[in-house]
């Protein structure tokens, strides 16, 4: 009989002593550290950037596709809750979808559809 999958890689000695609840605590250690201190710059702010010459449509329509998707992965999660955990999950797909309305129309605002009549919203003090 044919062996379908490949040997076990091999796992170095360094991987080994890899203790997860002590990455866990450093984790922790830094988030906590982060979300005292709002001043202190982000070690990982620099992981995702987006150029500075992108346009704000194509931001808006980056935001709106991501807000979209986030809807759709709450909405999922929250079919599998039950009681105050799946209020939490709805709440905070309502927010996303909230998010995804107001991105749409600033969207419409900067790059209106074609066809679509020119309408200038009041001024509000």
């Amino acid at each position: 009989m044919k062996k379908l999958s490949p040997n076990p890689p091999q796992v170095s000695a360094e991987a080994e002593t890899l203790d997860p609840v002590q990455l866990s605590e450093t984790t922790e250690r830094t988030v906590s550290a982060r979300l005292r201190n709002p001043g202190h710059a982000d070690p990982i702010s620099h992981v995702f950037t987006i150029t500075p010459d992108v346009d704000s449509p194509t931001l808006l329509c980056h935001a709106c596709e991501t807000l979209a998707s986030l809807n759709v992965l709450i909405t999922d999660l929250a079919c599998k809750l039950e009681g105050s955990k799946r209020n939490v999950a709805l709440s905070i797909q309502q927010l996303a979808v909230i998010a995804e309305l107001l991105v749409n129309q600033a969207l419409d605002n900067v790059d209106p559809p074609e066809g679509a009549p020119v309408v200038h919203p009041p001024v509000r003090h």
